[in-house]
């Protein structure tokens, strides 16, 4: 962590601009002041951005899980050689969710390695976050097109796409609207300091709304990688609004239908 800060703040060539981190504390104080705001439930998610570091990355994923009760149990992968196999490790161990980060892997969804993953993903019905959105700042396997691709040749496949796919707001809200193995979360979306570099269309708000109302729209944070304080976020959803039965949905019913 002291690492993944010390590069958001230096404003890295994945971040773009300065990203100070609101909340550098210590691992027991963000249990505990996700439990003072009132998180009940929360997805502590990690990615790898290399080869060879997912089942170290995997295992102490698995045990912050097995310490922290309230936490989902979690996996990373990437295409490699193994990588069906310590996925299929992962699951055995009761994984309820995975996460991978394309920009920051530097991967295409489509690689042939992955292939027999999201097969094996789709069949156990396990979702997986994925941040493919070109934002903060693109990659050369960013974009909606690899997704879509992804997502047609497996129909089931439960994907969380992070951010509303920043950048591809537009294009991801048509793909979730045709596939509906497809969701969305809310991070950082709509905040002060995304809104000053890439404003969300409000045009798209009844389309959220209905999405959102549907079950297919999930809260997201980013907690504790976030340059502003957490309510932040919530008060930035309000801002839509799009009203209560619709943040309820987003805040709580969504996400415990989807891990139940």
């Amino acid at each position: 962590m002291q690492k993944v800060w010390a590069y958001f703040e230096s404003g890295g060539e994945l971040v773009g601009r300065s990203w100070p981190i609101s909340y550098r504390t210590p691992e027991v104080q963000w249990i505990a002041t996700l439990a003072e705001l009132g998180v009940l439930r929360f997805g502590a998610l990690s990615y790898a951005h290399k080869p060879g570091m997912v089942q170290w990355l995997s295992q102490l994923s698995l045990a912050f899980a097995d310490r922290v009760p309230q936490t989902l149990r979690y996996a990373t992968f990437y295409p490699e050689v193994g990588v069906l196999d310590y996925v299929g490790e992962a699951i055995a161990a009761q994984a309820q969710l995975f996460k991978v980060h394309v920009q920051v892997g530097d991967f295409d969804l489509r690689d042939s390695h992955l292939d027999a993953v999201w097969g094996l993903l789709s069949d156990v019905q396990i979702p997986t976050v994925v941040h493919v959105g070109s934002g903060p700042i693109s990659g050369k396997f960013t974009g909606v097109e690899p997704l879509a691709a992804l997502i047609r040749r497996h129909a089931r496949l439960p994907v969380i796409v992070a951010r509303f796919g920043v950048r591809e707001e537009i294009e991801m809200l048509r793909l979730a609207q045709d596939h509906p193995s497809l969701l969305l979360d809310t991070t950082m979306v709509g905040t002060d300091f995304t809104e000053a570099d890439h404003p969300f269309d409000r045009a798209l708000l009844p389309q959220v709304r209905e999405l959102g109302l549907a079950g297919r729209v999930l809260f997201g944070s980013d907690f504790p990688n976030i340059p502003y304080p957490y309510a932040h976020q919530v008060v930035a959803l309000q801002r839509w609004d799009l009203g209560d039965d619709w943040m309820r949905a987003v805040l709580w019913d969504n996400a415990s239908r989807v891990f139940s």
